[in-house]
């Protein structure tokens, strides 16, 4: 039975996407921290924190650039126990209306589709490893609520995502590889305050019991939990971080 101290990250081999800045970042460094040995991707020029085990490159808008990453990961590794698909993007906050296909396409091409397309290979690779493993995503409280100041697509590639990370859960449990994903709330970054009037930003502190934002921090903690031994038996599951503001 593993001891309190031990959460099984010590030596994990993890990767970790969107990890140049914000939520990222901070659990990229978290990881290793941890113990863990963390590959750490981001966009080409968006350089990861230090004391990573490997730095790469990836445009997850490419489908085969997604199988790509998570080989090299496994490469420079020597394999993978924990995927943190945390990269993502809001194009832009708009009225229903302004909404163009490209900000559609672009949003759900690097918010859902190179999810599916990063975690099946990693889910695949697991598998043939043997052993199991952990993936987790990122969502946002948007997939419930439905999004807040014109980021009602943002919010449809989340709530794809949830649904997307139920499906991979029930496919490969059998392989002892769960799969979940993290709800952030307004968190400190700079996607919270894009196209946001500060008097939105104000109306959501308000509404949020804790009172504040939180700090990307906060949200890598949530992550570690769920790639921890702690977390053996949650899988399908969205944990919501958002201080009390998404409550369900």
């Amino acid at each position: 039975m593993t001891s309190p101290l031990d959460d099984g990250l010590r030596g994990a081999r993890v990767l970790v996407t969107g990890a140049a800045g914000g939520i990222g970042a901070a659990t990229a460094a978290a990881f290793a921290a941890a113990g863990a040995r963390v590959a750490a991707a981001d966009l080409p020029g968006r350089p990861p924190p230090e004391g990573m085990a490997a730095a790469l490159e990836a445009d997850l808008r490419d489908p085969a650039g997604c199988a790509d990453l998570v080989g090299a990961a496994a490469g420079r590794l020597g394999g993978l126990d924990v995927v943190a698909h945390l990269a993502g993007v809001m194009r832009r906050r708009a009225d229903l209306g302004e909404v163009t296909e490209e900000d559609w396409d672009v949003q759900h091409d690097v918010n859902l589709k190179s999810a599916f397309f990063l975690l099946r290979a990693a889910g695949e690779l697991m598998t043939r490893q043997g052993g199991g493993g952990r993936l987790i995503a990122a969502a946002s409280q948007g997939w419930w609520s439905g999004g807040y100041g014109g980021s009602a697509v943002y919010a449809a590639t989340k709530g794809g995502l949830v649904s997307l990370c139920r499906g991979l859960a029930r496919t490969y449990g059998p392989a002892g590889i769960t799969v979940n994903t993290v709800a952030p709330g307004a968190i400190d970054t700079p996607m919270l305050t894009t196209d946001l009037s500060p008097g939105a930003l104000d109306a959501i502190v308000a509404a949020t019991p804790l009172g504040r934002v939180g700090a990307p921090e906060e949200v890598a903690s949530a992550v570690l939990f769920l790639a921890s031994a702690r977390a053996s038996f949650v899988t399908a599951a969205t944990l919501n971080v958002s201080g009390g503001w998404l409550a369900y």
